[in-house]
């Protein structure tokens, strides 16, 4: 089985989890961190280098009041509650997104936990949090006009270097749960040759055994990056 190097999660499914057991959206959410956890230590034990997750994205304050506020305070709450395990199992964690613009609690607890784990050589975690592909290529184009120097023959093979993490190498497989088939604007230009996954399992229920499926199917393909294959 080949092991992707990076891989990123479009985390769908938690409010459908939870309405089908008639409870509240906020108990499909927790129950999503107990997933986050599964496949946290299940990219490590694999050998995954860098796994993304869709946190909370920028149009997600869209959402109810209530059910945004309750995200809010899980995103105050997980970071201490997690970071013991995280800490154990080497995990180092990074954020990418408008986190600035976090209510002040949350953004504490995240950046403490991001300072804490700073120094772990394991499995690197990236939380996309108040994130939209869109505006992070609006930010990078944002840098390179502060950057007068800059030539604008070299803005192509530099751009990369002026996104919200210039460290993090392109994800190898996207994984969307939940069943939808859309990419939801994570990630747009780090995906260009990602290979995609969709799978019907809500967010709750994926586990190790629904990521080695993913795995395995990502093993299948070939990945030609726009050349074509020898035999061709």
């Amino acid at each position: 089985m080949k092991i992707p190097v990076h891989i990123a999660i479009i985390m769908d499914g938690n409010g459908r989890w939870a309405k089908n057991r008639k409870l509240h959206r906020y108990f499909g959410h927790k129950k999503g961190v107990d997933s986050v956890r599964k496949i946290v230590r299940a990219c490590n034990d694999l050998g995954v280098k860098y796994l993304t997750i869709f946190t909370f994205s920028s149009e997600n304050w869209q959402r109810p009041k209530r059910e945004v506020n309750e995200l809010m305070k899980l995103l105050t709450i997980i970071p201490r509650r997690e970071e013991p395990d995280l800490q154990k199992n080497n995990v180092r964690v990074k954020i990418i997104g408008r986190v600035e613009h976090l209510p002040e609690a949350a953004k504490t607890s995240l950046q403490n936990l991001v300072n804490n784990t700073a120094k772990n050589t394991g499995l690197t975690m990236v939380m996309a949090i108040n994130y939209g592909g869109r505006n992070e290529i609006i930010d990078a184009t944002r840098k390179i006009l502060a950057q007068p120097h800059l030539p604008s023959e070299k803005i192509e093979s530099e751009f990369h270097n002026f996104l919200y993490d210039s460290e993090l190498p392109d994800p190898d497989l996207l994984i969307r749960t939940g069943g939808e088939k859309r990419i939801s604007n994570f990630l747009l230009y780090q995906l260009a040759y990602s290979e995609l996954y969709f799978t019907d399992t809500l967010w709750p229920d994926f586990d190790k055994e629904e990521l080695i499926k993913a795995i395995e199917d990502y093993s299948q393909r070939k990945r030609r990056y726009g050349r074509a294959s020898e035999i061709e």
